[in-house]
């Protein structure tokens, strides 16, 4: 996918970074410009994230190693959570651990169960670097866990074990956008 505007948007739709591609394995640097570029990136990544239905992105996606991520994705209970963080930290995740569905704009078509808890807080801070805190239980909690994790180089395959991992990684060798789709 080429870059493309979209209508109605300031924001860019910019081309996906696909499983193997070696910004989504690399841990990503802290952002220390919080000016106009930042601002743009962020509405960039809302507008790629929603062309590709997703509820989630990290800037490592569409190839940009910084700790950034955007998300519009509900939770359990359909509440619905919208926003960014910039430099995130994961500082606590807790409750029970669930076994769910889980799927990856970078792995596109493809979801195995992976288990997350199921709740998580975020600290960071917003594009003019004031400090936010996030927090969410079930769907939110398991999108919260799986941005951070892009963003220190981890893909959900990774936390995938046995069957599980070996079925997940032989479905990516089959997909179109595969390695040898």
């Amino acid at each position: 996918m080429r870059n493309r505007p979209i209508p109605g948007s300031s924001g860019l739709i910019r081309a996906m970074s696909l499983f193997g591609d070696p910004v989504l394995h690399s841990p990503c640097e802290d952002v220390t410009d919080f000016g106009p570029a930042l601002a743009q990136l962020v509405e960039d990544m809302f507008a790629t994230m929603y062309a590709a239905q997703g509820v989630g992105l990290a800037a490592n996606q569409i190839g940009v190693p910084l700790k950034v991520f955007v998300y519009d994705c509900p939770d359990d209970d359909d509440l619905r959570h919208l926003g960014h963080v910039v430099n995130p930290k994961l500082i606590e995740v807790d409750g029970i651990t669930v076994r769910g569905p889980e799927g990856c704009l970078s792995l596109p078509g493809l979801e195995a169960g992976t288990e997350r808890f199921d709740h998580a807080v975020v600290d960071g801070v917003d594009v003019e670097g004031e400090p936010v805190r996030i927090t969410g239980t079930g769907w939110f909690a398991r999108c919260l866990q799986h941005e951070c994790d892009h963003l220190a180089g981890t893909v959900y395959t990774d936390r995938l074990t046995g069957l599980r991992r070996a079925r997940a990684l032989r479905a990516v060798r089959r997909a179109p956008w595969g390695p040898t789709g």
